[in-house]
């Protein structure tokens, strides 16, 4: 599979197994909690600042993950996503761009028809064996674990832009 990476615009993530690691601590009284990685967080802001827009679709609805969305902006989110294709559709309509120019990132069965579709499948590393083979790329890390961020360093290098979100933090400018 051949991607043009300068083609993608549009970031779209799963949360439970992807932004975490997929594991639920259920507090009193009904509560959650959810534990995402800060370089995740970070890759997503170099993502926007090269240009990009990030969509988050995820088929629980959490508290905690709309408390993290305020926290990162995605420029659209869908929760409690039982069949996240129809989702996918809206927020690719809504946002003006085609499966070409998206990327999607996924772990889990429910993935697998936006994975289907997008320009840029992508797993992370812990991954269920079925979303793995549907990738053309798999991050070496796991859900939770920074996977994002290196999914963002990936395609931005690829594209030719990374050099520019490293140049503001390197005194020289040069990539690592």
């Amino acid at each position: 599979m051949n991607i043009d990476y300068r083609k993608i615009e549009l970031l779209v993530l799963d949360v439970d197994g992807v932004l975490t690691a997929g594991g639920l601590t259920f507090c009193g009284q009904g509560g959650e909690c959810k534990t995402f990685h800060v370089r995740d967080g970070s890759g997503l802001k170099y993502w926007k600042r090269a240009g990009h827009k990030f969509a988050v679709i995820s088929g629980r609805q959490s508290p905690c993950t709309t408390q993290w969305a305020g926290e990162y902006e995605p420029d659209a989110i869908e929760q409690g996503a039982k069949n996240k294709l129809p989702a996918y559709e809206r927020i690719l309509a809504e946002l003006g761009f085609r499966d070409d120019q998206t990327a999607v990132v996924g772990d889990d069965l429910p993935d697998l028809p936006l994975l289907h579709r997008c320009g840029l499948a992508v797993a992370v590393a812990d991954a269920v064996p079925q979303v793995k083979h549907a990738a053309g790329l798999i991050a070496p890390l796991a859900g939770g674990a920074g996977a994002v961020r290196w999914v963002i360093e990936t395609i931005l290098a690829k594209a030719g832009k990374w050099d520019q979100i490293m140049s503001r933090y390197t005194p020289s400018g040069e990539n690592r």
